[in-house]
């Protein structure tokens, strides 16, 4: 039922991101899966500033593990609630309240990768700006009228969007539209912008990694599924010639 919801929440998104997606170019993620280092800095900026209102049910706390984490430093340093090792990132706000608070709950972010590609993730995390017309005063260029509030302002600092006004004739009639140009930086945060682009990189990283954790581990095994096969047809090749060498 929970994969369920996911999904049905995914699909009523997904018309929205689809139009979005075309209002400026994507920037191009940094995925590096091998970069343990990169991978650990992500799992706990996503633990510090997402885990409070997105649930990510079908990963598990004990599989960070798998990056070199032990489990006294994942206890130590990335599970701040009574959870144990083994239980699942979940949050304890109620999608009740969050529908209340933010017009619908905060999806599921397990596979948000995989649904919505980590080149789209990581724009879109680097393309919040101020707006006093939305109602938690932020808006986003790659998601317009996104219910979310830019959680990592403080880290970033205030950006305002610049847009560039076109007049064209529709049926004799002059319409103005709207296109992005730029962001400028009015606030400063915590951060550089290099400091934050590389942070938004780690995060989308392990985005990218907790969407199919074995990943690189299948592919590892799969060359050496692929090796055996190719072995293996070498030896029934000549299996093959040494029992048919007498039929005619």
């Amino acid at each position: 039922m929970n994969i369920l919801k996911s999904i049905l929440l995914l699909a009523a998104l997904l018309p929205g991101l689809a139009l979005a997606e075309t209002a400026i170019p994507l920037d191009h993620a940094p995925i590096d899966l091998a970069n343990k280092a990169s991978l650990q800095r992500g799992a706990h900026t996503f633990v510090n500033y997402c885990l409070s209102c997105h649930s990510a049910e079908y990963m598990r706390y004990s599989r960070l593990e798998d990056l070199g984490l032990t489990e006294d430093q994942i206890k130590k340093n990335l599970l701040f609630t009574r959870n144990k090792v083994g239980d699942t990132m979940t949050v304890a706000m109620r999608p009740g309240d969050a529908k209340k608070w933010f017009g619908n709950p905060p999806p599921d972010l397990s596979v948000i990768t995989k649904a919505l590609g980590p080149n789209f993730v990581y724009t879109y995390l680097r393309s919040f700006y101020r707006d006093p017309k939305r109602p938690t005063g932020w808006n986003n260029v790659v998601f317009p009228n996104v219910a979310m509030p830019n959680v990592l302002a403080n880290l970033q600092g205030d950006q305002v969007a610049v847009f560039k006004t076109h007049v064209d004739m529709v049926d004799g009639k002059p319409e103005k539209e709207e296109t992005f140009s730029h962001f400028e930086l009015v606030k400063d945060g915590s951060m550089t912008p290099a400091q934050y682009n590389a942070m938004v990189g780690d995060l989308v990283n392990y985005l990218t990694w907790m969407s199919e954790p074995a990943k690189e581990q299948r592919l590892h095994t799969g060359v050496y599924v692929m090796v055996f096969l190719f072995i293996f047809f070498i030896i029934a090749y000549f299996l093959k010639k040494e029992f048919w060498k007498d039929v005619h």
